[in-house]
Order: structure tokens, then sequence, then C-alpha cells
């Protein structure tokens, strides 16, 4: 049996007045900045030992952040910063490169696999451009792989460009990265009172990973451009997202009272909670939107997400014993409803990505 946390998400463990306001006053800062929160303690998720008591710690303040507007940043998570350095410079020695040369990896010759390069403006959120470029990437397979012989989209080889390096200081950044996310997932399922392998268990066992490196370009104050964000408004689909950002900033965040920045922050990724996870917890944790402004700064802006999501062909169903999920189609960026899905990821995923590259979709994607 696991450790039970002392905190239940649907009671409040407070018995006096004072605490209940100190409890008040701590979700309020939460609604008005990114918490940050040391993932030291928390193990991995297929370990025997679910979580040292600073794991435990963790877990419940990753559910507050959860419940205050679904995101928080990650620190002490045990990835070689050396590594991180090293991604960061390859990244900016590729989108350094001509255009016309970085054009000899386009999307359009990943097909299905779904990787290459694309051209500032090329990809669409709510059907208006972006101004960023960027490099798909994601779990690297060989050709012999059953779902590449099955030719399932987003699985296969990447499209390396020729930048010395680059290849195995991506594949090292994803293992690395993506036992952060198991971690976190772990940390999440703590804080809902259920063993930390739950995840690993019914959807991440196998799960879909996917890199991207974007650049966002100088725009100067006086120059107009036909996208008006670097991304605009979005949630991510599928459970987790840990994000590498420069020093640059341009991260925002959809609270409960309004836009709040996510600036960098040294040794840390930011960390957001995706539409499969809100469905998960029955509305209880939400996928909260979020934006980057427009490059106005002084140099190129780099970013590097990476997406935890659950294997393409689960069903990703309610977590037994939650309330029912009501419908907040309403109050959402999309105006769709989560909990009335019935399909499969994958099936959820391409009815989203084929609306990021509608020419690409049309012509690669089933």
């Amino acid at each position: 049996m696991h450790a039970r946390l002392s905190h239940v998400p649907f009671c409040v463990p407070f018995v006096d007045a004072d605490s209940r306001l100190r409890h008040a006053q701590a979700m309020s800062l939460l609604h008005d900045r990114v918490p940050v929160i040391d993932i030291s303690g928390l193990h991995d998720p297929a370990s025997a030992d679910p979580a040292s008591p600073g794991g435990h710690r963790a877990a419940l303040q990753i559910g507050e952040a959860c419940r205050a507007h679904g995101f928080f940043y990650v620190s002490h998570h045990g990835v070689d910063p050396a590594l991180i350095e090293r991604l960061d410079r390859l990244a900016r020695v590729f989108f350094a490169l001509p255009e016309e040369q970085k054009q000899r990896w386009p999307m359009g010759d990943g097909g299905r696999a779904w990787r290459g390069y694309f051209s500032a403006g090329g990809e669409l959120t709510s059907g208006r451009p972006d101004w960023k470029e960027g490099l798909y990437l994601g779990a690297e397979l060989p050709p012999e792989d059953p779902r590449v012989l099955a030719g399932t989209p987003l699985h296969g080889a990447n499209l390396w460009p020729d930048v010395p390096g680059l290849r195995d200081t991506v594949l090292e950044y994803l293992a690395a990265v993506t036992a952060v996310g198991q971690r976190v997932l772990g940390g999440i399922a703590l804080s809902l009172d259920l063993p930390p392998a739950y995840f690993l268990t019914h959807v991440t066992a196998d799960p879909l990973v996917l890199l991207r490196l974007f650049n966002y370009p100088v725009v100067p104050d006086a120059a107009e451009v036909d996208a008006p964000w670097g991304v605009g408004e979005h949630t991510d689909y599928g459970l987790l997202t840990l994000l590498y950002q420069d020093d640059s900033g341009g991260l925002e965040v959809h609270g409960r009272r309004g836009w709040i920045e996510a600036p960098p922050l040294p040794g840390t990724f930011v960390c957001n909670i995706g539409d499969m996870l809100d469905r998960m917890t029955a509305g209880l944790y939400r996928s909260t939107p979020h934006r980057v402004k427009l490059n106005r700064g002084a140099h190129d802006r780099l970013s590097v997400p990476l997406f935890l999501d659950p294997s393409f062909t689960s069903r990703v169903q309610p977590i037994p014993g939650l309330p029912p999920a009501e419908d907040d189609s309403a109050s959402r960026w999309d105006a769709s409803n989560l909990h009335v899905f019935a399909g499969t990821y994958g099936e959820y995923l391409m009815g989203k990505v084929g609306k990021v590259f509608p020419e690409l979709g049309a012509s690669v994607l089933p």
C-alpha cells in the first residue's frame, strides 16, 4: 500500500479560522504567480519506495498548483545543467543557419512521423499564424518498429539537421526530461491519493513523447508581422508539458484572475498539465490556456517544450471515484467539452494537430 497523504483534494484539512486564513492567503498567491516546487523527494513511480517526506510535500504543493491554475515550476529535477546548456547552444547553431539551408529538413519530408522544420509564421494557433520557427522532434523509432510499419501518425524517425552533436544531445535530453515527467506524474498521483505508479500503469507505460525546438525571431518595435503573438492562446493536448525557456521570457498563463507571467527561472522547468489530465481528473485539475508574446527583445528567444502524452492507442478514462465532470465548454478557450470524448488519445490528438499545419495535415494524415 502507498502512504496516504494528509490532504484529500475534496476536503479542507484545517480546523481553525487562522489555518483557513493562511490557506486562503497561500491559494491567493498561487493565483497571482506560478509557484516553484522542489521535486527532489519524488522518486521514479515504478520504484517500490513511492516518495520521501519531501516527495509528499512536493505532491501536496503540486496538487494545490494544479487546482489553482495548472502551472508550476519544478526545481531540483536532476537534469544535468551541462546537457541543457548544450541543447540550447546547438539549437541556436541550427536556427542561425540560412533559411534555405534549414529548409533542407522540411516537415513535409517527415511524412506521417510529423517531424522536421517549419519557418516563422508556418504554424497556426486557432487559425492564426504564430511568429516562431521550429524543429519538430520526438522519440526515435527504427523502420522495423510495429508502429512505424503500421503507419501510426507521429511515430517514426527524426529528420536530423547537419549540426554535429545535435542528435545525441536531443536523444539524451529526451530520456532525461521524460524521466522527470514520469516523476512529476507520480507526484500528481500522490496528490490525488493514488498509488504513485497510477499514470505509469494506465497511460504512460509506452508514452507518446514529442519535443519541439522553438526560436522566436526578434520583431523590432516599429516592425509589423502577420502574427499577433509568438504563440496564441491555447491549452496543451496531452498529460504534461515540461518547458525549458531561455532568459528572454514571454510566457503568460491565464489564471483565474487574469493573465500572469511565468518568467524564466534558472535551474527550473515550467510544468503545465494538458487536456488529458483535465479529463482524467474530471476537471479537478484543469488544463490552463497560455500564450507567448511577440519577441520585442534584443536577441532571438529559444524555448524547448517536451510533451509527455498518453500512448497513442490508449483510451483515456476518468479516474474512478471522482465526482462527475461538469461541462465547462462555455468557459474554455476552444469551447470544447473534454469529458464527452470517447475515442483514443491518438484520435483526439489528430483532431488537433491537423489544424496546426492544415496543408500538411491534409496531405499526410488521415
